[in-house]
């Protein structure tokens, strides 16, 4: 395996270095979830967080970014119709195809994936749930992405962060100054999140995030970050934060 790492890398190092100035740039947007803790089954990602439905702010985000140039919705294969005719609504022109999801969210990942431009140079990955972000912040990582091969928006722990052992017990008290809170988008040179995709599949690796993927590998990925405002929708209680933050911006605006 420590050869095939070190092999892997020096190819994308390689790669890398020879990137033209013009990237192609693929976004996968994950809308897959069935909305349980949400306590909405007609799934989340049509919740209205001020009359726009969360996957339509989440894609209206990489659509208007100029960085990116074809997007790919995963959803339910039940919501596939309805979530085209919300992006015909909303004219959206990048949204190259709405497809059905995986078993999990590693899985919906890869349907996502293959489903991109062949040619693609890097890739985006998003979850729709996290509604509230913006086209600046997608540029500030696909810029980090574009230098280092791969990078996260994240958000700087300001809690204190324990570690437990299995009984709840505290093993230790971890220095919050290298704690971070992974989010999306996550974005990766096609190449890289080719094989770290494809080889967890291999290995039997099961993740919730992506870089985890590409980290076992032995790929480095820069931390972006974002800020607190990236949130992601997951209980009732997150639309009125959502549309407290959306009420924040537009009063900064106005000033």
């Amino acid at each position: 395996m420590a050869d095939i790492k070190k092999g892997i890398l020096a190819v994308l190092k390689e790669l890398l270095l020879k990137q033209k100035t013009r990237k192609f740039h693929s976004a996968v947007i994950l809308a897959a979830g069935n909305g349980v803790r949400f306590g909405d089954e007609n799934g989340k990602h049509f919740v209205l967080v001020n009359d726009v439905p969360v996957v339509v702010r989440s894609v209206r985000a990489f659509e208007e970014s100029p960085l990116i140039d074809e997007i790919i919705v995963v959803t339910r294969e039940e919501d596939i119709g309805a979530c085209e005719q919300l992006f015909r609504e909303a004219k959206f022109t990048k949204v190259k195809s709405v497809i059905a999801g995986g078993a999990d969210r590693q899985a919906s990942a890869k349907n996502g994936f293959d489903a991109i431009n062949p040619h693609a140079d890097f890739v985006s990955i998003h979850d729709a749930a996290r509604c509230l972000i913006t086209p600046s912040v997608i540029a500030d990582v696909a810029n980090e992405a574009y230098k280092h091969g791969a990078a996260v928006a994240a958000e700087k722990a300001v809690d204190t962060v324990k570690r437990a052992d299995d009984k709840g017990f505290i093993t230790e008290t971890m220095d919050r100054d290298y704690v971070w809170l992974a989010k999306t988008p996550q974005t990766f040179m096609a190449d890289m999140y080719r094989a770290a995709v494809y080889t967890a599949e291999k290995d039997g690796i099961r993740a919730t995030d992506d870089c985890a993927l590409a980290e076992r590998l032995g790929f480095k990925i820069k931390l972006v970050d974002c800020g607190w405002e990236n949130i992601k929708i997951t209980y009732p209680d997150d639309r009125a934060r959502a549309e407290h933050i959306l009420k924040q911006r537009e009063d900064k605006e106005e000033v």
